[in-house]
């Protein structure tokens, strides 16, 4: 039998009630068109050197990675400032309904799609290959963040060595790379030298504006930051190398795949709860931490019914989650079949929101203390992102006893955040890819090989975000990444698998994994709404309000020039492009240029009015017009030229053994050997001649429409 045409029964039985376009209101009670694979994926279980796929080594593994995919660096950077920013504790409002609404229904439609088909976020995709562009989308947005983001741990990586001092270096302005700006506890400026000797050159100087020392520390010391974008500079050596370190932990923790990952997970995902908790303690100990927390968690309603704060909210859920960037459907291609992921996918979600709101008493309670150290209120020393880490908390941690201890295990906790997430999104790359390229990638060493080239092509293009210039790049990668693009597949996600492949379809399918019982039953009554029109609705509105409230990217006060700007936005389009142009390829491919030709053509009727007009060569041949007789041969319409042939499931089609055969029963989908047609399987339709393609003296006209 042919490869192209091979199929187990299994997934014959399976195709035989897939429709391509499953009607969402569907129940399934007419016979839907049979969808086939592509031929180089028609057996999707089975590799092509029919290895075994890896699966966890048990169940805790499988959560205890995708809480680690979940709890991020953002956990600790961003939702806690997003929530001070947007009304504090009121901000919980917006974000537990977007949550609800469409954080938990993305999360568990991801994990049941993965775990169904044991495949990972490119490969998935043969459930419509026409949408593989959506596939492709789910491996590049990670590989995009993988970079940026092993930039942000070999930051903490810096840091972390750094903090092996008696004195920490972010504390005092009498350094090499401080300007005449900063200022330190140190200074007193009511004395004609505040700087008592040590720095003459600032003498002279009017300041304008006033830095920290832990600002210039970062700024100055360790990026190196240049004037702007357009001004790269040289690399920064040190952070490069700390880079370097980064990608090499990533590899030998992926080098075994996910027998490897998941035993590093017990670690990497429960220690920084044991080190949060103990920051949390410590914070607690400390003069004005009330004050912070209140201001964390006090909500202003007001805000609650601003469009921008859940705009916030459904894309903090998003970044918060990992949701919609391919690693959710990697790690769940290497469960069980008949793994819960209902189970998982209310628990892992509920877990990252809490832990969120749980790291938000410990930054807060620092800042408090800050505020109250520096007799200023917490709004003044509150921010967000990369500036929270590595400018503000590092200067309360230098204000407590043994700041060297603290510095040591906050920066430890932020390395062991920022991998235990970077884990999974390279792992969701090389899955991707290597469930892909399966038939080259097939023996143990390639694999190996493969994956030592994946963390070296990440380290290698991230080398212009370690230079003096880079710091901009980083930002502006990170702004534009994190925002749309997820959005944007997070849509085409819940159309391409509820309205195309069909709801009925795919709840059929976690039927089959899960079992028919009470639970399922009525968890399906919530994920059926959310998934067919509530989340859909939520992520178009939120992407139109995204549109329509935006302004240019301005990172800490410097404005991104315009050209930066269209930069960012091709990295954008660079990120969704592929879904629209590998439609219109594969639809190119399969008959779209022949059906655009034929409905542009004109009809025979097309001419002059009166017959003795129509001369020339146009007109000179003779037309046989034969009867036409519509038919439907399992689903698809065809018209064969001059003869009525009806097919029903199971009944021969074509030829056997150079003879139209009436007589042998042969299964629904054709089989070449038993002289079943020339098939294309491609876009869920059989398109194919009725007629022998060897057979002399005879043409076959059949269409299909």
């Amino acid at each position: 039998m042919s490869e192209q045409t091979s199929f187990d029964k299994g997934s014959l039985q399976k195709q035989k009630r897939f429709g391509t376009f499953g009607n969402v209101f569907s129940f399934g009670n007419s016979a839907p068109d049979p969808v086939v694979s592509e031929p180089t994926d028609s057996v999707v279980n089975t590799s092509a050197s029919d290895q075994p796929r890896q699966a966890w080594g048990s169940q805790i593994e499988f959560i205890l990675t995708c809480v680690g995919y979940a709890v991020g660096l953002g956990n600790v950077w961003r939702f806690p400032y997003l929530c001070f920013k947007n009304g504090g504790g009121a901000f919980l409002i917006p974000y537990v309904i977007c949550l609800l609404l469409v954080g938990i229904p993305i999360f568990y439609l991801e994990l049941s799609l993965g775990q169904f088909a044991s495949l990972g976020p490119l490969k998935v995709w043969t459930i419509n290959p026409a949408l593989k562009g959506l596939g492709m989308c789910l491996v590049i947005i990670p590989a995009m963040i993988s970079i940026y983001y092993n930039v942000v741990i070999a930051y903490c990586i810096y840091y972390f060595f750094a903090s092996m001092t008696s004195a920490l270096p972010w504390v005092t302005c009498d350094n090499s790379w401080n300007t005449c700006d900063c200022h330190d506890s140190t200074l007193n400026m009511s004395l004609a030298d505040p700087w008592q000797g040590s720095r003459p050159e600032c003498l002279n100087y009017t300041s304008n504006t006033t830095t920290s020392a832990s600002e210039e520390y970062f700024f100055e010391k360790v990026l190196g930051r240049s004037g702007g974008i357009g001004e790269p500079g040289n690399v920064k050596w040190d952070v490069m190398l700390c880079n370097l370190l980064g990608w090499f932990i990533v590899f030998l923790v992926l080098s075994k795949g996910i027998q490897s990952l998941g035993k590093v997970v017990y670690f990497s995902a429960i220690f920084p709860y044991v080190l949060l908790t103990v920051l949390l303690v410590r914070g607690l100990t400390l003069d004005g931490y009330y004050d912070g927390i209140m201001f964390y968690i006090t909500p202003d309603w007001d805000k609650v019914a601003n469009a921008n704060v859940w705009s916030d909210a459904a894309t903090q859920i998003f970044f918060s989650l990992s949701a919609c960037q391919g690693g959710l459907i990697a790690m769940a291609s290497y469960n069980k079949f008949t793994n819960l992921t209902l189970r998982d996918a209310l628990l892992v979600p509920v877990i990252n929101c809490l832990t969120s709101f749980y790291a938000g008493f410990a930054i807060f309670s620092v800042l408090g203390f800050m505020a109250y150290s520096k007799g200023v209120s917490v709004e003044d020393v509150a921010t967000g992102g990369p500036g929270l880490v590595f400018i503000v908390y590092p200067e309360g941690l230098s204000q407590m006893p043994v700041p060297t201890l603290w510095a040591i295990l906050f920066f430890f906790m932020m390395m062991t955040l920022g991998f235990s997430s970077q884990f999974s999104i390279v792992e969701a790359v090389i899955t991707g890819l290597m469930d892909q390229f399966s038939n080259i990638l097939n023996t143990k060493w390639r694999k190996i090989g493969f994956r030592f080239l994946i963390c070296l092509t990440g380290f290698l293009l991230g080398l212009p975000m370690v230079t003096e210039g880079g710091y901009y790049m980083f930002e502006m990668t990170d702004h534009f990444i994190s925002g749309f693009p997820m959005l944007f597949i997070g849509l085409a996600e819940l159309i391409a698998i509820n309205f195309i492949y069909g709801f009925w379809n795919f709840k059929q399918d976690i039927e089959m994994m899960l079992g028919q019982n009470t639970c399922i039953t009525i968890s399906f009554l919530f994920f059926g709404i959310m998934w067919c029109f509530v989340s859909p609705i939520c992520l178009a509105a939120v992407i139109v309000a995204k549109c329509i409230d935006y302004e240019k990217f301005v990172s800490d006060g410097y404005v991104y020039p315009d050209w930066a700007q269209a930069i960012g936005w091709l990295i954008v389009a660079g990120a969704l492009c592929f879904m629209p142009i590998w439609y219109i390829i594969y639809m190119c491919k399969n008959g779209l240029f022949t059906l655009c030709k034929r409905v542009n053509t004109p009809t025979r009727a097309w001419g002059p009015a009166l017959p003795e007009n129509r001369t020339g060569p146009r007109y000179s041949q003779t037309v046989e017009v034969t009867p036409v007789i519509d038919m439907d041969v399992e689903g698809g319409l065809y018209r064969p030229k001059g003869k009525v042939i009806s097919y029903e499931p199971g009944e021969p089609r074509g030829y056997a053994n150079g003879n139209y055969s009436q007589t042998n029963t042969v299964p629904s989908a054709p089989d070449l050997q038993n002289g079943g047609l020339e098939p294309s399987y491609e876009h869920g339709y059989i398109n194919s001649t009725f007629s022998h393609p060897d057979e002399s003296g005879k043409k076959d006209d059949s269409t299909k429409f």
